[in-house]
């Protein structure tokens, strides 16, 4: 008989241990999805579908340095006046571009068109743009920096940076939701 219990009691184990883990791979899908609803509603409430982006280059300093998270909005009936710092995206290019509005052309019809330079660059943005390009429209925008955190996204930049860490964090997170209990 003695035998026949540490067998049940084994499989009592197993089972608690397989509860445990399907508990805490729900608990991560959990945590996930929460992200992500944050974040859409994040999309919502600001009109932009960046709402917070990380400074990569110096080109906006003094304003904002490698690092900062830039807060965004991106309201369609906003217009763009010079001074704005705007976030936007080129042809060709995936990462955004945060710079500032140096000049403006508009039209009676209601079309804008404007020109970017970094603050801390020397010339203006018409040799980023894409081939032929010579402004930027309203569509162009991402958003408009309305607040930032200093040197919060930093993490950001060191996984870029080093994509190695980027795995080992991944995978350290990965393993402490799964191995930690309530």
């Amino acid at each position: 008989m003695g035998m026949l219990d540490n067998l049940s009691f084994l499989d009592d184990v197993r089972r608690m241990n397989k509860r445990q883990l399907y508990y805490q791979v729900l608990n991560f899908a959990m945590i996930v999805s929460s992200a992500l609803m944050i974040w859409k509603g994040l999309m919502v409430v600001t009109g932009s579908e960046s709402p917070i982006v990380v400074v990569l280059s110096g080109s906006m300093e003094p304003a904002f340095y490698r690092g900062d998270l830039l807060l965004l909005t991106n309201y369609q009936e906003e217009p763009i006046r010079v001074g704005d710092i705007v976030v936007f995206k080129i042809q060709g290019r995936e990462i955004p571009i945060v710079h500032r509005v140096l000049k403006i052309h508009e039209k009676e019809t209601g079309s804008v068109k404007f020109l970017t330079k970094g603050d801390n660059n020397s010339v203006d943005d018409r040799g980023l743009y894409a081939h032929g390009q010579l402004w930027l429209q309203k569509k162009d925008v991402v958003g408009r920096a309305k607040g930032f955190l200093p040197y919060v996204g930093i993490v950001t930049i060191l996984m870029n940076d080093y994509p190695k860490l980027k795995y080992f964090v991944l995978a350290f997170l990965g393993i402490f939701v799964l191995i930690h209990r309530e």
